[in-house]
């Protein structure tokens, strides 16, 4: 249950189907959710009837698959019902399909609500996540549109005929041209043209209101709500019964993960997730994961294949011989946004998880400090600088005890001695500074030094540790690759590259320390480069000396209020009207 708790701790606030599995790995319930962490974490919270206590009983994991709107989810979790079968899901079990509206192909054509999509010309439009809502706009469209109502032909005109809803083929000669142009827009409403529909309802219904007719108002109102219910864009579900295979991927820390969604007789019905740790180019790899994904799959090809836009469409198509496409608008880009987003949610859910390994952090703490050779590395130190071509330097270290962040030991440095862009001057200070403090209020030192740098600073570092303070503290360095990731750990004298998986807890726990020193870094310097933005800005009004500038900003807050307050607002302050148009002045010419 520890690894339900963790996931249940990492889920995303989106709509989605969840697939609750058994211990043999089985999927034994699927599920829809408009927030997926709201519903999937209801099931293990409070007290339930004896249904939902017996399948959570049996629950020892579960997956999910994120989507864009709660109709998606809808939809999805009919597909993956009818391809998993769970024994608990009792509602959607059978053959029972949604909607969809048919425009028939006949001399004269009819509308009809159907569940299946044949291969009979006519059009079809849907599918439709609410039967009822699809029957009332059929009866919005046939009122609308007057085209034959009857299954069989009559031998006298009916009802509808007579309300104008019918042009009575049955009796009288309909030209095909007549019945194209209500057919065509009949196409038009269901294709996206219900908007002016639904504006000319509208003005129709604020008219049957200002007129007193109350009951013709809400018949309107009600018949735009219809409209809305049943016109929502999905995209798990396609009228074209194509097969298409979708894919997308993310990537981070060195891992990168692949989303397949399975697009089945226009179904998605199924999705497959590979995850590993990648060496080269971002691109280059996941084309290298796609050529094998279909290298022995060449008899069972879909007729479609979507790819994110970075893909290399063209090579594959031509060695596949099937359409491969990058789509960048509409529902297939839709699709493919929709594989990438859940690539990158599983990549979050990854790394929250290791996170929240307590023993194995732990045990990367003891491995890392086997393979360096230095014992147990209890307390880590990391150190990274921060400047912009010199300005303001700036340098942060963390500190990480048994693998954790230890937030109350972090420290900031101002960089004092070093002046212009010189990354080795900095760190010699900064180390400096550190452990002269350490030694001189005999505080505990570190099991390990990082440095978020390659052999210049770590050769910095040590020169300072060793030849000036006599430490011998182990140091070592995390060089970056030209993406400026980290591409692999500096250790030793001289300082070498160590044989250390990327795919092992002990790098992703390097990966950790070096995000998070280089954060707190970047923060620091955002400050501190804010702080004297701010103050040489207002050291350039003659007059404003260094307490005034501190009454100004205690007073107004940000040099916005200041530009934008009149000359009486200075007054409450004690600054004369002269000076107070100085310094608005100046701050509005600055400004522009």
């Amino acid at each position: 249950m520890k690894t339900i708790k963790d996931k249940l701790a990492v889920l995303p606030d989106k709509p989605g189907c969840y697939l609750m599995k058994n211990a043999n790995g089985e999927i034994i319930y699927v599920g829809k959710a408009k927030v997926l962490k709201n519903r999937v974490r209801s099931y293990f919270t409070g007290s339930h009837d004896g249904k939902t206590q017996l399948l959570v009983s049996e629950i020892t994991d579960f997956e999910y698959i994120v989507v864009s709107s709660p109709i998606e989810a809808l939809l999805l979790e009919c597909n993956l019902i009818k391809q998993y079968n769970p024994r608990y899901n009792v509602l959607l079990k059978d053959d029972k399909t949604y909607p969809y509206i048919k425009i028939t192909n006949e001399a004269h054509p009819r509308l009809e609500i159907t569940r299946k999509v044949l291969k009979d010309k006519a059009k079809y439009f849907g599918p439709y996540p609410n039967a009822g809502a699809a029957q009332e706009v059929k009866k919005l469209l046939d009122r609308l549109y007057p085209l034959r109502k009857c299954q069989t032909m009559p031998k006298q005109v009916c009802l509808y005929y007579h309300l104008s809803q019918c042009l009575a083929p049955c009796v009288y000669e309909v030209d095909a041209a007549q019945n194209e142009r209500i057919v065509e827009a009949i196409a038009k409403f269901l294709d996206g043209g219900h908007e002016e529909m639904k504006k000319e309802l509208t003005e129709r219904m604020h008219q049957a209101a200002e007129e007193m007719e109350f009951e013709r108002a809400k018949e309107l109102r009600d018949q735009i709500r219809n409209i809305e219910a049943v016109m929502e864009k999905q995209k798990v579900t396609f009228t074209d019964t194509v097969d298409r295979d979708i894919f997308g991927f993310a990537v981070e820390k060195g891992w990168m993960c692949i989303q397949v969604f399975y697009m089945r007789q226009g179904k998605m019905i199924q999705r497959e997730t590979t995850m590993y740790p990648y060496y080269g180019d971002e691109t280059e790899d996941f084309m290298s994961f796609v050529t094998q994904f279909y290298y022995d799959k060449q008899q069972a090809l879909p007729r479609e294949i979507l790819l994110p836009e970075r893909s290399e469409a063209e090579l594959l198509s031509e060695w596949l011989n099937v359409k491969v496409l990058t789509p960048k608008r509409g529902k297939k880009h839709e699709l493919v946004k929709m594989a990438d987003e859940n690539a990158r949610i599983a990549l979050q859910e990854k790394f929250a998880l290791m996170s929240k390994d307590e023993a194995r952090t732990i045990q990367a703490v003891h491995n890392l400090g086997h393979v360096l050779g230095i014992g147990v590395a209890k307390r880590i130190e990391a150190f990274d600088n921060s400047n912009i071509q010199g300005a303001e330097p700036v340098s942060a270290m963390v500190v990480f005890t048994d693998g954790r962040p230890d937030k109350k030991e972090y420290r900031k440095f101002k960089i004092k001695t070093v002046e212009g862009p010189d990354d080795y001057g900095s760190m010699r200070e900064v180390v400096r500074r550190r452990y002269t403090r350490l030694l001189k209020e005999n505080q505990p030192l570190p099991d390990l030094i990082v440095i978020d740098g390659g052999k210049g600073q770590i050769s910095a570092a040590m020169d300072v540790l060793e030849n000036e303070l006599g430490l011998y503290i182990p140091v070592c360095g995390l060089a970056k690759d030209e993406k400026h990731k980290t591409a692999q750990l500096l250790f030793g004298d001289p300082p070498e590259p160590v044989d250390l998986k990327r795919d092992s807890y002990e790098f992703y726990l390097l990966q950790r320390i070096q995000d998070e020193v280089h954060r707190f870094a970047i923060t620091f310097h955002r400050q501190s480069r804010g702080k004297t933005m701010l103050s040489s800005q207002l050291d350039e009004i003659p007059g404003i000396g260094e307490k005034r500038r501190k009454l100004l900003f205690k007073h107004f807050g940000s040099l916005t209020k200041m530009r934008e307050a009149s000359v009486e607002d200075f007054r409450q302050i004690g600054i004369g009207d002269k000076l107070a148009r100085e310094i608005i002045e100046k701050l509005r010419k600055l400004d522009t």
